[in-house]
């Protein structure tokens, strides 16, 4: 893709992202998203209706009459968001590959965090770390990430989901509210998904496609492995093919809801062929 198509392409992304994000997200965002705690702003003169125990007795006294403390929110947050680049997700039936919806997910997220002030960070893996960017504010730091989202071509096609999160285990330190977007057509992740949870505010969000669920009975078809690159024709007219095909989906679908859910992380699931606006919101307004 030439630079000027990838430019056109986030300038699309952005206008269609930020508008998501300043007229429906940035209010749920905020407010399924707690700050660090409270801190002072100012005083001012007690007003009727005030809790006596925010009453400032110093101020009070030199002025001769009533003052309160007033507290805010410390607002700031980092959202650090994990990407699955891997070469599942080079895959759609309808008019958009996986990729294309979670570039468009993370763009949402991304802007409504910084609506609300808070750094963004980026990893991209594969089954390795392909890309970090380390969290910042700014909207030239989100057109990178959109860009990278975009252009960026992995080393590997193939997944591991856990080595990402002990990857994040590492390199933030401090608590910060993650999306992992993936198909999760993988396991072997619970236990570090267990302690990244205990740390860091954590939310799957498992995008897929609905030609992913179960084979469809067209005779003998040619299939080829987006990870692993393997060829086999694979007789579709077989119903213990198709059973097992589905059953195989089923098994890793359920093993990415237990392990988000025991774990204490959020689960999102949205279908390329659906709105995942829809999805996004009914999960902030849940929380």
């Amino acid at each position: 893709m030439e630079t000027k198509d990838i430019l056109q392409k986030v300038r699309k992304i952005e206008i269609k992202t930020r508008r998501l994000s300043d007229h429906i997200f940035s209010g749920e965002y905020h407010t399924s998203f707690k700050g660090k705690g409270m801190s002072f702003s100012e005083v001012r003169q007690y007003q009727y209706g005030d809790d006596i125990r925010a009453i400032d007795w110093n101020v009070t006294a030199r002025y001769n009459e009533p003052f309160v403390k007033v507290f805010e929110e410390e607002r700031e947050l980092t959202l650090m968001l994990m990407v699955d680049i891997s070469g599942s997700q080079d895959f759609g039936s309808t008019n958009d590959f996986k990729r294309d919806i979670v570039t468009e997910i993370a763009a949402t997220l991304a802007f409504s965090a910084t609506t609300n002030n808070d750094k963004i960070g980026l990893i991209l893996f594969s089954d390795q770390i392909e890309l970090f960017i380390p969290p910042k504010k700014g909207k030239s730091h989100i057109l990178r990430i959109i860009r990278e989202l975009i252009q960026f071509k992995p080393k590997s096609n193939q997944t591991n989901i856990g080595q990402a999160l002990e990857y994040l285990s590492k390199v933030m330190k401090k608590k910060a509210i993650v999306f992992v977007l993936s198909d999760f057509m993988t396991k072997d992740y619970d236990r570090v998904l267990r302690i990244a949870a205990k740390r860091h505010d954590v939310t799957g969000i498992k995008v897929y496609d609905k030609r992913e669920k179960e084979l469809t009975n067209i005779g003998y078809v040619l299939m080829q492995d987006a990870e692993t690159n393997e060829t086999m024709y694979v007789n579709t007219s077989d119903a213990q093919v198709r059973n097992a095909y589905r059953d195989h989906y089923e098994d890793l679908e359920n093993y990415f809801t237990s392990s988000f859910t025991k774990s204490g992380a959020g689960v999102i699931k949205t279908r390329t062929d659906e709105s995942y606006v829809k999805k996004l919101l009914a999960y902030f307004k849940a929380r």
